[in-house]
């Protein structure tokens, strides 16, 4: 097996700038933590749309769960093209800014006395495309504005930022819906994507918004969309790496979403918790988020790349077997504990995941194998949550979380049994690009 190692700094002594003080990369945090706020209001309040407004049942809950996800199975492959083909500073306003109309027309059909499920499902999918290009650009976008060696410290910071807004969101969403509605409470969402796409327009030309530099921007004619996706495709397979990674996630997402596209039907029917209750323990709960986003990166040079992606898929998938417990009288703190735990490492899953597959693309590359890793990591996303609704209506809400925490376990010989295990650090340099030299004198190490 080949061995990765880390990429040091050329010079020893050289002393790192925070990366909060570089103009780019700030503009990109601040925006999409604005987002990200905003999004974490409405993937607890629109789902309450459903059930609170409409009195939607377990199927069609699942079904607009899906909804949301299935624009990855659809356009997440010509996404990855386009974005490498597009300036991706621009992709990311676009994407802003639809999304903000698109969902400021919930509230809008709510106080005509027009709004129905089929709404509910049309807007829950073109957002969702419209997320597709913002997450495939944005995650591309990152090795444009900081150094490789630096991409997981970049993706902690982000992830610290996603964490914050996941701590303050579900929390802000369910004293929204409580006080303003469900469909109004999604209104904060949309101005939160304006607001995104204020602080995005702070990244400067040459860098995000520059048209990419590559062999397929300069080419003429250009190359086919059909053949730069076949690249992106072809690059993914090439990597025994990545489709291990791929293949515990996508294992893991099938379990977790077919007890998660019923989770708020549980905890609301059948345990009894108010919308408020269910904000303030996601809130509480995300504080292991942002606890795993600040140690991601130094938990994966401590144990190892790999064996830090098996500890934390372990972790999570143990986790998801907590809310089995839950009675009326103690939901509230193990949905609490749930939370905490599952967001730990989950984080320390997604930082060291998305790293590795940023460390080992080449830049004229990122969109697309960003994307592909998405559309092979998320397009079971919606099969699972229809299966969620499904599985719900023929054993009960509580059987079908247990079905969904089993086959989570099943992602860990994924990692196990496949190079993954034995990958202790980054990448030095991209698949197919020679790595870096570095200057060791007589007997000495290399820069760490």
């Amino acid at each position: 097996m080949t061995t990765y190692t880390l990429s040091g700094l050329s010079d020893p002594n050289e002393v790192r700038v925070s990366l909060l003080r570089q103009h780019d990369f700030r503009s990109l945090w601040v925006g999409e933590t604005t987002s990200s706020l905003g999004s974490s209001v409405t993937s607890l309040a629109l789902p309450l749309v459903a059930l609170t407004v409409l009195h939607a049942g377990v199927v069609a809950v699942g079904v607009l769960s899906a909804a949301a996800w299935l624009p990855w199975l659809v356009v997440g492959l010509p996404a990855g093209a386009w974005v490498d083909r597009l300036p991706k500073r621009r992709v990311l306003i676009a994407a802003d800014v639809g999304r903000a109309a698109i969902l400021a027309l919930v509230p809008v059909a709510y106080l005509t006395g027009a709004l129905a499920m089929w709404q509910l499902y049309v807007i829950g999918f073109s957002a969702g495309i419209l997320t597709v290009f913002f997450e495939v650009a944005y995650q591309s976008i990152l090795p444009e504005l900081v150094d490789r060696d630096r991409l997981a410290e970049g993706n902690s910071r982000l992830e610290i930022s996603r964490s914050a807004a996941q701590i303050l969101g579900p929390g802000l969403g369910g004293f929204l819906v409580g006080v303003i509605t469900a469909p109004m409470a999604i209104l904060a969402d949309a101005l939160s994507y304006l607001g995104s796409a204020g602080f995005l327009f702070g990244i400067r030309t040459g860098t995000g918004d520059a048209e990419p530099a590559t062999r397929e921007a300069v080419a003429s004619p250009r190359p086919s969309l059909r053949h730069e996706i076949a690249e992106g495709l072809r690059f993914y397979a090439k990597s025994s790496l990545l489709l291990a990674e791929s293949a515990a996630i996508v294992t893991m997402n099938l379990g977790s979403n077919i007890s998660y596209s019923i989770l708020l039907v549980f905890l609301v029917r059948e345990l009894g918790l108010k919308p408020e209750a269910i904000g303030i323990a996601f809130s509480i709960g995300s504080i292991g988020v942002l606890g795993g986003a600040a140690s991601a990166a130094a938990f994966g040079r401590r144990l190892g790349v790999g064996p830090a992606l098996i500890v934390a898929t372990a972790i999570v998938t143990g986790g998801a077997f907590l809310i089995l417990l839950a009675t009326p009288d103690t939901a509230f703190v193990l949905l609490l504990i749930t939370a905490a735990v599952q967001g730990f490492s989950g984080i320390i899953i997604n930082v060291n995941g998305v790293s590795l597959r940023q460390s080992l693309t080449p830049d004229h590359l990122q969109g697309r194998v960003n994307a592909t890793g998405r559309w092979i990591n998320w397009s079971i996303l919606p099969l699972a949550s229809i299966l969620g609704g499904l599985i719900a209506t023929a054993i009960g809400l509580r059987g079908t979380i247990l079905v969904g925490a089993v086959i989570g376990l099943l992602s860990l010989p994924w990692l196990i049994f496949t190079p993954i295990r034995k990958l202790r650090e980054m990448p030095r340099s991209p698949i197919g690009v020679p790595a870096p030299e570095i200057d060791v004198p007589p007997g000495g190490q290399p820069p760490a």
